[in-house]
């Protein structure tokens, strides 16, 4: 059965541990490494959009990255139990016409016993920048 570390209970450093794992993984922009994350069946809620497996997210990604140019993201240890996190993150991209935004949000996450996410819920805001005003380089 594939792992991945750290896993479930979570301490408050393993929380973070799996937090920055999560926010290096995606600021690879690797989808299909990604997706190995998560378990087979995963469900996702992003924003409007429901994803479920793996296949699902990597084509998601895929699709959000070719659109989301000079992604870099951010997340931030909000609180954990034995099998779930929660964070808080922002992340800043530009779109095709160039224009830069700032996306704000809240994910809660909960992990099945091997550390394989098996939900991942994301509430997310995208707020309008100017290019001199990017935080995250």
């Amino acid at each position: 059965m594939e792992k991945k570390l750290p896993l479930p209970p979570f301490t408050l450093e393993t929380a973070k541990i799996k937090i920055q794992k999560a926010e290096d993984a995606w600021n690879s922009q690797n989808p299909e490494n990604i997706s190995k994350a998560y378990s087979i069946d995963s469900e996702w809620r992003n924003r409007d959009t429901f994803v479920n497996g793996r296949e699902e997210i990597v084509s998601f990604l895929k699709s959000k990255w070719n659109n989301e140019l000079n992604y870099k993201l951010k997340k931030e240890y909000w609180a954990h139990t034995d099998y779930r996190i929660a964070v808080r993150f922002e992340y800043e991209y530009q779109n095709k016409e160039g224009d830069w935004f700032r996306a704000y949000g809240n994910e809660n996450w909960q992990f099945d016993e091997n550390g394989l996410m098996e939900k991942r819920f994301a509430s997310i805001n995208d707020l309008s920048i100017k290019e001199i005003d990017r935080k995250l380089k």
